[in-house]
């Protein structure tokens, strides 16, 4: 049960002179749903999203097919101001912003624009429009380039839209770690909020799918089907061979509990705990207590939970074999004999590899199986690996109740992050 001594084994805690952080919306572009309740329903369904790429020609490629999110029209989120100068990651961001604030109720006016933030995670979002930029200016000219698109080459640029379009005045910051860079945006929104500098923050992650991300990751034979065998994407299966890689933007709308309460808002999950690190060993690191060891057991001490607590865990396990095995282990090492009965699934298996996003989009998953008591499966899996031996929900969505979930984030380079979530 949770500890309610503020006396715990890493020292005192204050919890209870803290701010409780709880979600009040979700705003979701992804390959498999537009919204928060078509997203739920395509886990449920256990649907994927891939598709033949048609944003740009894979025809030199091995591999054609990606999380693309299809036919994705931004005016009816945002209107059509300035839409042509908006690149692709700015468009997914801006449009799940749109829905998380409609989704919420959120009123963001005079009043309550200082005290509402923007916290943003990616990584990718600006390589395709530097190279198209700096293509201009290396074949034309400097004098020839479009300064109009010039914004969209820097990494800050999806954040500082969302502030603009919606005219939020308060703190705006990018996070870009990487794999956990929306969970790590989602933990610095939170912190804010319990600091008492806003009351309420958008907080996710974009990432959009470019030909020179995807040309990087074929190149290094990082994606499955890279070798020209059929591409699939199936978490801890001992067929797992690479990455399907994808696209999308989660929002969450973040807010502190008096404010939620205040305004009268619906609560779908609280945030009750987090926990990051870093081990430069990443998934090599097997051996003894990894970054995500540590990560998983600050964000139960936070919460004042203990590993018997935990009911699902929503894992970042990508379909590579080094990460996915690497988590299992670090899961077994945490939770002991419990980590057998805590049923754990990849969504990744349904909306593939979406990097920054991927974290936010996790978290949003974890939401849902709280709020409608139905955990999202691990598609795809059919063979067991004996080095991922754990309960990871196979092909079906699974009916069961659940107070608490973990959504961990972590990377092949040592960045890992774990959130706590708790039904209201």
């Amino acid at each position: 049960m949770p500890r309610t001594e503020k006396e715990t084994k890493q020292g005192v805690q204050t919890r209870d002179t803290e701010r409780d952080i709880v979600v009040t919306g979700i705003g979701i572009i992804s390959a498999i749903g537009i919204g928060k309740d078509a997203y739920w329903k395509g886990l449920e369904q256990g649907r994927h999203g891939f598709r033949d790429i048609s944003i740009f020609d894979t025809s030199e490629f091995n591999v054609h097919v990606g999380g693309e999110v299809p036919d994705f029209d931004p005016e009816p989120y945002i209107g059509k101001k300035d839409l042509r100068i908006l690149d692709r990651s700015t468009k997914l961001v801006t449009s799940a912003a749109r829905l998380a604030i409609d989704d919420a109720g959120l009123d963001i006016n005079e009043e309550s624009t200082h005290y509402t933030g923007v916290s943003v995670g990616t990584t990718f979002g600006s390589l395709h429009s530097i190279a198209q930029f700096d293509l201009t200016g290396l074949t034309e000219g400097p004098r020839f380039v479009n300064p109009s698109l010039f914004p969209n080459t820097v990494i800050n640029s999806p954040a500082s839209q969302v502030s603009i379009r919606f005219r939020i005045k308060g703190f705006n910051t990018t996070v870009s770690t990487g794999f956990c860079a929306s969970l790590d945006a989602v933990v610095y929104a939170a912190d804010f909020i319990r600091l008492r500098r806003v009351e309420a923050v958008l907080a996710g992650g974009v990432e959009e799918l470019c030909e020179e991300t995807f040309r990087g990751f074929h190149t290094l034979g990082f994606l499955s089907g890279a070798d020209g065998s059929p591409p699939v994407c199936c978490p801890f299966d001992a067929r797992r061979n690479g990455i399907i890689f994808s696209e999308g933007a989660a929002v969450l709308i973040l807010e502190s509990g008096e404010h939620a309460l205040r305004r009268g808002a619906t609560v779908l999950a609280k945030v009750s705990g987090y926990g990051n690190s870093f081990d430069p060993a990443g998934c090599k690191g097997r051996d003894n207590d990894n970054g995500l060891c540590t990560a998983v057991k600050l964000a139960l001490n936070e919460a004042s939970l203990d590993p018997e607590d935990i009911d699902y865990i929503s894992a970042s396990a990508n379909s590579t074999q080094e990460l996915d095995s690497m988590e299992t282990e670090a899961l077994k090492k945490v939770f002991g004999k419990h980590a057998y009965a805590i049923p754990v699934s990849s969504i990744k298996s349904m909306v593939g590899e979406t990097f920054s996003a991927s974290g936010a989009l996790s978290l949003s998953a974890a939401v849902g199986a709280i709020s409608n008591g139905l955990l999202p499966p691990t598609i795809n899996y059919s063979e067991k690996d004996p080095e991922c031996d754990l309960d990871y929900v196979p092909n079906k969505a699974r009916k069961k109740s659940i107070r608490t979930a973990l959504v961990i984030s972590s990377d092949p380079y040592g960045n890992s992050t774990a959130v706590v979530l708790e039904r209201p």
